[in-house]
């Protein structure tokens, strides 16, 4: 699964809007609410397979619940 297709099956309840935004020399970078959570820039590297939803529940599991299927 991709990085959007984890965040939003998990957490399509509680987002709001999802953007991809376009840029140069393969930069890829997850934001929520201005927080970085993945820079692909920063770490040299693509995330792994789950690794941005990994992040995301780090930030906010304590306060969001997986959606419930």
């Amino acid at each position: 699964m991709s990085a959007a297709s984890d965040l939003l099956f998990n957490y399509q309840h509680v987002i709001e809007s999802l953007t991809y935004v376009t840029a140069s020399k393969g930069v890829f970078d997850v934001e929520v609410d201005g927080e970085v959570l993945f820079s692909k820039y920063a770490v040299d590297r693509h995330a792994e397979p789950g690794e941005v939803l990994q992040l995301f529940e780090q930030r906010y599991a304590a306060s969001v619940d997986r959606y419930a299927t």
